[in-house]
C-alpha cells in the first residue's frame, strides 16, 4: 500500500549525520492531474518534487521556496513551490515534442536550475545553478557544496504504486560545525543507496531505516505532513485584473462576454463578467466566487 504524504526527519547517534525521508505520490498525482505531460516531463516534475519538499525540510524559518528548471529545450520551464509547513504545487511548459527517453540535459538544453528562497521577513535569497551533473540530484548536491560547503547526497526515487504515479526520496547531510569522517559519510550514503523505489513508495519509515540502517543506532521524529494546495483565489486574479488597462479588459469583454481566467498549477477557472469587473475598478469585493 503506498504512503501517505510525509516527511521524516532522523539522526545517526553516533555521526553527525542528519538524515531526511520523504513521499509525495499523492501531492504528485494531482499536480499531474490537471495535465496530460509525456512521461520524461512526468518524471522530472516528480524529481523535483521530492528535491523541493527535502529542501523545503531544510529552511529554519517560515516562508517560501521555489525550485525551477529553465532552458532553451523542448521543456523550457518546471517549477516546483513549496513551503515550511510542505505545502506544494508544480507546473512544466514545453515548446516542442518530447522524446519518449529524454533525460535531463535533452529536456532542458542550455539551462540552469534557480533555487529562489523567500522568507517572511528578511532578504530574499537566489542561488542559480549550472547542470553540471547528469542529473537534477547531482546537481542539487553540487549546489549544497557551493552554497552550504556541507556534504549533502540526495536519493530520488520514482515510478509507480498501486498503478499510480509515485515518489519518494531521501536525504543526507553533514551537521553544520561538526566533525565527521567523510568516509563515515559516504558509508551512511552507499548504504542509502541501496534503497528500492517499492520499498520507499510502500514501507513505513521506520520499516525503510531498520533495513538500510539496521547496524546503526537511529533517532526518528516525528512525520510533517506534506500535501499539494494552490494559491490561487478569485481575490488574487481580481487583483491582477485591477492592474490591466480598462481599454484591454473592455476588448476582452466585448469580444467574449466574460474574462476566464485559469490557474496553470491546479486548472481552477474563475470567470468574471462586466459586472464584476465594474466592481473590481470600485475596489468592490470580486463576489462570491465561480469556480468551474
Amino acid at each position: 500500500m503506498t504512503q501517505h504524504d510525509q516527511l521524516h526527519r532522523y539522526l545517526f547517534e553516533n555521526y553527525a549525520v542528519r538524515g531526511e525521508l520523504v513521499t509525495v505520490s499523492e501531492s504528485l498525482q494531482e499536480i499531474l492531474a490537471n495535465h496530460s505531460y509525456p512521461l520524461p516531463v512526468k518524471t522530472i516534475l516528480a524529481e523535483l518534487l521530492v528535491a523541493t519538499s527535502l529542501l523545503t525540510a531544510t529552511l529554519k524559518f517560515d516562508g517560501d521556496i521555489t525550485v525551477q528548471l529553465q532552458g532553451d529545450g523542448p521543456m523550457n520551464l518546471a517549477v516546483i513551490n513549496g513551503n515550511n509547513r510542505l505545502q506544494l504545487r508544480g507546473v512544466a511548459r514545453t515548446q516542442a515534442e518530447i522524446p519518449e527517453n529524454a533525460d535531463l540535459k535533452t529536456l532542458i538544453g542550455n539551462g540552469y536550475l534557480v533555487i529562489t528562497i523567500t522568507p517572511e521577513e528578511g532578504e530574499r535569497y537566489q542561488g542559480v545553478v549550472g547542470l553540471e551533473g547528469d542529473t537534477l540530484a547531482a546537481c542539487l548536491e553540487d549546489y549544497f557544496m557551493r552554497s552550504e560547503q556541507l556534504p549533502t547526497r540526495l536519493f530520488i526515487r520514482t515510478g509507480e504504486a498501486d498503478g499510480k504515479p509515485a515518489a519518494g526520496g531521501m536525504l543526507l547531510q553533514v551537521l553544520p560545525a561538526q566533525e565527521t569522517q567523510i568516509d563515515d559519510f559516504e558509508h551512511l550514503a552507499t548504504l542509502t543507496d541501496t534503497i528500492k523505489a517499492d520499498e520507499l513508495f510502500t514501507l513505513p519509515a521506520n520499516d525503510v531505516l531498520w533495513r538500510l540502517y539496521h547496524e546503526e543506532e537511529v533517532t526518528l521524529y516525528e512525520p510533517q505532513k506534506v500535501e499539494f494546495k494552490c494559491t490561487c483565489s478569485r481575490e488574487r486574479c481580481a487583483a491582477a485584473l485591477k492592474t490591466l488597462p480598462d481599454e484591454e479588459l473592455d476588448s476582452i469583454l466585448a469580444e467574449d462576454g466574460e474574462i476566464d481566467m485559469s490557474c496553470d498549477y491546479c486548472g481552477s477557472h474563475y470567470v468574471f463578467d462586466a459586472m464584476d469587473i465594474a466592481g473590481i475598478r470600485n475596489n468592490a469585493s470580486p463576489g462570491d466566487p465561480q469556480v468551474h
